[in-house]
C-alpha cells in the first residue's frame, strides 16, 4: 500500500483533526465530531445547507463549507454514508429557524440515512428538504437513477449562493434540481483506489488498462480497453457528455476537469486543453473553467469531465463571491 496512515479503522478521525486544525479559520467540529461546521456562516437566519457522503473523496464535502458555501458537511467513513445521527446532528448545530437542504450523491446508503436525519429534525419541527445530485451520464438511461460525480460541486456553489442571498427554502431547492438537471459528467480510470483499512485496491486493473464511465467507488463503466492518448480519451467522454446534454452551439457552459486524486496535475491541463479546442469547434462558450482535483476516489489514477450549463440565473450565482479552503471566488 502506497499511503501514508496508522490505524486504517482510525483514518477518518485522524484526517478530520487534521483537516480542522489546518482550516480553524473556516471550520470547527460539531458536538458530533463526524459533522463540520462553518465558522463564516451568517449571524442571520437563512436557509443553511448540509452536504455530505463517504470519506475519500477530499476536498469534496469537507473542502467546500465555508463563507457563501455549505454550512455544514456531514462525514462517513470511507465510501460508506454518514449515520443518520450525524445529518441529524447537522441540521441541529446549523438551523436557523429557516430549514435546512440537504444535498449529496446519488447513492441508496446515503439517501436512506439523510432521509432518517430529515425525519428526526421535523420531529423537532424542523423543515428539512433534499436534493441529489444526478449528474453521471452513463450510470443510467434514466437522470434520477444516476450517481453523483464532480457535478456536486457546481450543484452544491449554486444553492448555497441562492441560500445565502437570503431565498427561501422552497427556492433554493428549486434553484439546487434545476442546476442539477443541467449538469453533466463522466470519468475514466486507469487503476483502483486503494482501500486504507485493507491495504489493497478496490478492483484489479493492469497496467496499460483504462475504465471508461468508471464510478468513483469503483462501479463499473462501459468498456475495459487499452489505454488511449489523452485527446482520444477526453473526445470519448464529450461524445457522451454532449449528446446527453443536447449541447448546441451559442450556448454556454461551466467546465471542470476533474482529477480522480492519482493523475498529475499536468495531465489534468492536457485533457482540458483538448475538451476547450473541442467545445470551441462546436461553438459552444465555456465559463469559469476549472482543472484539478475537487472530487477524488483518494489514490485512484483517473479524471472526469463535468459541464455545466448555464443561464443568466444559474451563472450569477456560479460567479457569486465564496471562501472556502478548497474554492474562492
Amino acid at each position: 500500500m502506497r499511503r501514508l496512515v496508522n490505524d486504517g479503522y482510525e483514518v477518518v478521525e485522524e484526517m478530520l483533526a487534521g483537516y480542522c486544525e489546518a482550516h480553524a479559520d473556516y471550520v470547527t467540529f460539531a458536538e458530533n465530531k463526524r459533522v463540520l461546521v462553518s465558522k463564516k456562516m451568517s449571524e442571520e437566519p437563512k436557509v443553511r445547507v448540509i452536504i455530505g457522503g463517504g470519506s475519500g473523496h477530499e476536498p469534496l464535502f469537507i473542502g467546500y463549507v465555508g463563507e457563501n458555501f455549505a454550512d455544514a458537511s456531514v462525514v462517513g467513513n470511507v465510501n460508506t454514508s454518514p449515520a443518520p445521527d450525524a445529518c441529524y446532528d447537522a441540521v441541529k448545530a446549523v438551523d436557523s429557524g429557516k430549514g435546512c437542504l440537504f444535498m449529496y450523491g446519488n447513492y441508496a446508503g446515503d439517501v436512506m440515512n439523510f432521509d432518517m436525519g430529515a425525519e428526526m429534525a421535523a420531529e423537532d419541527g424542523i423543515r428539512v428538504e433534499t436534493v441529489l445530485i444526478t449528474d453521471d451520464v452513463y450510470s443510467s438511461d434514466t437522470i434520477a437513477d444516476r450517481r453523483g460525480v464532480a457535478g456536486d460541486v457546481p450543484v452544491f456553489k449554486i444553492a448555497s449562493a441562492a441560500a445565502a442571498k437570503g431565498y427561501e427554502l422552497d427556492q433554493v431547492k428549486a434553484i439546487a434540481e434545476k442546476a442539477n438537471q443541467n449538469t453533466y459528467s463522466m470519468g475514466v480510470a486507469l487503476s483502483s483506489s486503494t482501500l486504507p483499512v485493507t491495504g489493497k485496491a478496490i478492483f484489479e486493473m493492469a497496467e496499460g488498462e483504462m475504465e471508461v464511465g468508471m464510478g468513483i467507488h469503483g462501479e463499473p463503466g462501459i468498456e475495459r480497453t487499452s489505454l488511449e492518448p489523452a485527446d482520444k480519451v477526453v473526445d470519448q467522454l464529450l461524445q457522451y457528455i454532449l449528446a446527453d446534454a443536447q449541447a448546441q452551439a451559442g450556448e454556454e457552459y461551466h467546465v471542470m476537469v476533474n482529477g480522480l486524486g492519482g493523475l498529475p496535475v499536468m495531465d489534468l491541463y492536457v485533457c482540458y486543453r483538448r475538451v476547450a479546442e473541442v467545445l470551441k469547434e462546436k461553438g459552444i462558450q465555456i465559463h469559469r473553467p476549472l482543472v484539478g482535483n475537487y472530487a477524488t476516489s483518494m489514490d485512484m489514477v483517473g479524471m472526469s469531465i463535468t459541464v455545466v450549463r448555464l443561464d443568466d440565473e444559474l451563472k450569477e450565482l456560479l460567479d457569486m463571491p465564496c471562501d472556502t479552503p478548497y474554492m474562492k471566488l
